[in-house]
């Protein structure tokens, strides 16, 4: 290595550390990710009649912890390793009881519970310490952070490997049928949205809460496009193939007479008519394509993307286009700490409103006032957030994604929070997604990797990989429409 090698390593790593990923990510999550999901609720329906809560503005205070003789007081990492205890910051949020629709006084320190801190993230205290005073405070100046501290134990979040949401992939089944799929992602919900294309050239649709095998036109007919060249039109019919599958798929539509009534049979059999509608509604709204909308106005959007997703199998069927590789890097995406937390962080909430619901009730059974502060359980939402954290277990069925951090070395523990694990079994062989593929040049380290099941399915970042934390969508959607792109 020459002296401008030398050099520009140095210059670089100056402004860059090794887990800059990690703290970006759990900054952002901070910043706006809890307040995105407080959003995503709204406003709390009780059980009891006329009283409601209105969720305001999130915070969350520096790490504290509440001594049994002296009340509340600021914690550094170092004191919680040696106290055996976690390095959490309280949250509040701003509710406002609503009575018969009518607003009271806001209450804007109700303490819903804690929230484990990463250390040198911007809501740690030693995130702005120079470094004769983090060697004062018993911390290693030349530490970068990026891990949690939970009942004194170091822990870190290990990056989760995922296919990209919210973007067509087809690929070809061993039996010849051909799946366009869709990951739809709406907050912190994602559904997966499958078109098979069979042999002969059948479109069926598959989404969550579904029976299989449902076919695609009764789908579009109820979402708006009632006769057959209302339906037709959806589709590009210069195509000759595409418009055979049409016309094949139209022939054998069992749903033409009465579409509402064919589906909603179909997806609640043996109910009550008025509840088959509902039900039937509630999932077209809700479990289809949720990332495109989940009010009645959003339906004709998702009637032209079901028509694209079947387009694209067709097309691939007759080799007009080729099969999209699911190992390619540009058709993935890395759930890092900050995503992971709202994640878990997403899920505890859920809990915790439906918690509030439960104690409103029991309140108003016992004749009690209904106050907001009495209604929370701080517990409720804290429980859950540390034994994800403690144990590894994650929402979604995931295990091992919080380690116990690796001390063995200083280089060891650089490369244990710049790992990357994948979410297929190690006991399978999966040669396909174990083979180094070309674009992970520059991203993945192509000799980072355990021997044995985990090979190359637990991998590790390149020494320059730097990974983004993504931007919002809005913008981007805002200069497209003014770019003349009409909606649905």
């Amino acid at each position: 290595m020459n002296n401008f090698q030398e050099d520009l390593l140095k210059a670089y790593f100056e402004y860059n550390s090794l887990v800059k990923q990690q703290l970006d990510s759990y900054n952002k999550f901070i910043e706006e990710g809890m307040q995105k999901i407080v959003d995503s609720v709204g406003e709390i329906q009780t059980n009891v009649e006329g009283f409601s809560i209105k969720l305001g503005k999130i915070r969350v205070e520096p790490p504290r912890f509440y001594e049994v003789r002296g009340g509340y007081r600021d914690i550094l990492p170092t004191e919680a390793k040696i106290r055996n205890i976690t390095y959490a910051s309280p949250v509040f949020l701003e509710m406002t009881p609503v009575y018969n629709g009518v607003e009271k006084p806001i209450y804007t320190d109700i303490f819903i519970g804690d929230i484990p801190v990463m250390v040198k993230s911007k809501l740690c205290h030693t995130s702005h310490m120079t470094d004769e005073e983090l060697i004062e405070v018993g911390m290693d100046p030349l530490d970068p952070g990026g891990y949690f501290i939970i009942n004194g134990s170091e822990r870190v979040l290990i990056s989760l490997e995922d296919l990209v949401p919210n973007k067509i992939l087809v690929t070809i089944n061993e039996d010849g049928t051909i799946i366009s799929k869709v990951f739809s992602k709406r907050n912190s919900f994602r559904a997966r949205c499958t078109v098979r294309r069979t042999k002969e050239g059948s479109w069926f649709l598959e989404f969550p809460a579904a029976p299989p095998g449902i076919p695609l036109f009764a789908v579009l007919r109820v979402l708006g496009f009632k006769s057959d060249s209302e339906v037709e039109k959806l589709f590009r019919e210069e195509i000759l193939c595409i418009e055979n599958d049409v016309l094949y798929n139209l022939e054998a539509d069992p749903s033409k007479e009465n579409a509402e009534e064919y589906l909603s049979k179909r997806l609640s059999p043996g109910q009550p008519k008025e509840y088959q509608i509902t039900r039937m509604w509630y999932l077209i709204d809700n479990y289809l394509l949720p990332h495109l909308g989940t009010e009645e106005k959003d339906r004709k959007k998702k009637a032209y993307y079901l028509a694209r997703m079947a387009e694209r199998a067709t097309l691939v069927a007759h080799k007009k286009l080729i099969p999209d590789d699911k190992d390619h890097y540009g058709n993935k995406r890395v759930k890092l700490a900050g995503d992971l937390m709202a994640e878990l962080f997403a899920y505890a909430f859920n809990f915790l409103v439906k918690d509030i619901i439960y104690q409103a009730s029991r309140a108003d059974v016992r004749g009690r006032k209904l106050q907001v502060h009495t209604l929370v359980r701080q517990d409720a939402l804290t429980d859950r957030i540390l034994y994800s954290m403690a144990t590894g277990n994650w929402i979604a069925g995931q295990t091992g994604v919080s380690q116990l951090l690796d001390r063995v070395s200083f280089i060891s523990t650089l490369s244990h929070r710049r790992r990357l694990i994948s979410p297929l079994s190690k006991r399978h062989p999966h040669f396909k997604a174990r083979d180094l593929h070309g674009t992970q040049y520059g991203k993945i380290c192509p000799s980072e990797t355990p021997e044995g099941p985990p090979t190359s399915l637990v991998k590790n970042f390149a020494l320059f990989a730097e990974i983004t934390t993504g931007i919002d969508e809005k913008p981007v959607e805002e200069i497209v429409k003014k770019l003349g792109i009409e909606e649905a």
